[in-house]
């Protein structure tokens, strides 16, 4: 891999330039702190993004029908959206840190936890762990990066942010597709609990105390949950988040299964065509993020969501592995046009509230909920049709995304 869009450039030599330039959005003092976080998420989220894509092939053998694998991937979708309000929270009062640190050692446990499960309701149990320990995770080190941002390059170091979780969620598929195919199922879980364990390390090293951290040296008391959640722009943003996170909910849990039982596809190509959306979404999330810094960020995440809403779905009329291949590119490019914009407004309205930890949390939230029903409504779908119904219902519930977003999002 020499070629970085047509540059003759090693690609772990590009990222480490694209952080060190995009930096700039960050002020001096939190450039190590944003490094941090940038590999702690990568490392993390890679390691989960080997397991994922294998998960609903593991519960069909065990003899899960269609709605229990949706409970597999719902119980850890329904526990994030049960803890993060209360995570998000408590890390704008006591600080992020020990949360980021608890967060990732459940990981590292639920993966070991995999490996000795040998029914369906065991994993939905672990699961529902492993999902608790996302809440102390993502909505924190979001909060973490947008507290440290410069004021107006929001766009650009959310982007940026972003780039950690989308190259990882790309790479992390690919892995495990190939890992599983080497060795076994459980040399991936093995690999996700080091990489966990990795990212452990980083934050009890590299991150500052809790005194250092900006919500200390602020000293601001934030906004209570309860006006955070009445406030009707943070509204249009739920409802967008929630649209999209119902159909990535489809891909991850159902596409897999619809690739191999409908077009007898390896665990390569199925790897692949999880990543395939998420990596066009990546490359994207840095000039995206610059865009909305500049253009009209609103109209981004129309765009955007118009865009995904034709992408989720292409596959049901998909004849090969080209068509399934230009579906999740398409909803992948709608996404890295939208979620750099979204992200920004959010930012900005934790600083208005002065409660970054409960914005993101409750965005986090709806990002759950849309993986819960979405993985649901995908699987009583296969029930009680077929399995490529599940993608025609994913783009009407992204449609009615991008309809509701302008309506609550009406700012000055």
């Amino acid at each position: 891999m020499d070629l970085f869009f047509g540059i003759r450039e090693p690609v772990s030599q590009a990222v480490a330039r694209i952080i060190h330039r995009g930096c700039r959005a960050i002020p001096s003092n939190h450039k190590k702190v944003f490094i941090t976080l940038f590999f702690i998420i990568f490392i993390t989220v890679t390691g989960v993004g080997i397991v994922v894509p294998l998960l609903p092939i593991y519960a069909h053998d065990l003899g899960a029908a269609g709605i229990y694998v949706a409970m597999i991937f719902g119980a850890f979708s329904l526990s994030r959206a049960v803890f993060l309000p209360w995570f998000g929270t408590l890390s704008d009062k006591k600080g992020r840190k020990p949360f980021i640190l608890a967060g990732l050692l459940t990981y590292m446990l639920v993966a070991i936890a995999f490996i000795w499960t040998t029914n369906v309701e065991g994993l939905i149990a672990i699961r529902f762990i492993q999902g608790a320990g996302s809440a102390m995770i993502m909505p924190v080190v979001q909060a973490y990066v947008g507290e440290i941002s410069n004021v107006g390059t929001e766009g650009y170091a959310m982007g940026l942010f972003n780039l950690s979780m989308f190259l990882s969620l790309s790479l992390g598929p690919v892995m495990g597709g190939v890992i599983e195919q080497i060795w076994s199922l459980d040399a991936a879980f093995y690999c996700m609990s080091v990489l966990s364990a990795l990212g452990a390390i980083l934050c009890l090293i590299f991150l500052p105390p809790l005194s250092q951290e900006q919500i200390r040296i602020n000293k601001r008391a934030p906004a209570s949950l309860a006006v955070v959640i009445r406030d009707r722009e943070l509204a249009g943003l739920v409802v967008f988040r929630y649209a999209y996170t119902a159909c990535i909910g489809i891909i991850w849990c159902f596409m897999p299964l619809y690739a191999g039982k409908t077009f007898g596809l390896a665990g390569g190509k199925i790897g692949l065509l999880v990543t395939a959306g998420v990596f066009v979404s990546g490359l994207l999330q840095v000039p995206m993020g610059y865009a909305a810094d500049r253009w009209n960020r609103k109209i981004m995440v129309i765009i955007g969501g118009i865009l995904s809403a034709a992408g989720i779905v292409y596959p049901f009329w998909a004849a090969s592995f080209l068509d399934l291949f230009a579906g999740v590119c398409l909803f992948g490019l709608g996404g890295g046009i939208a979620m750099p914009a979204l992200t920004a407004l959010a930012v900005i309205k934790g600083e208005q509230r002065q409660a970054m930890g409960s914005v993101m949390a409750i965005l986090t939230s709806a990002h759950s909920l849309g993986m819960f029903t979405g993985s649901v409504m995908a699987g009583l779908a296969m029930d009680f049709f077929s399995l490529s119904y599940a993608f025609p219902c994913g783009s009407v519930v992204m449609a009615a995304g991008v309809l509701v977003f302008p309506i609550l999002y009406r700012r000055r």
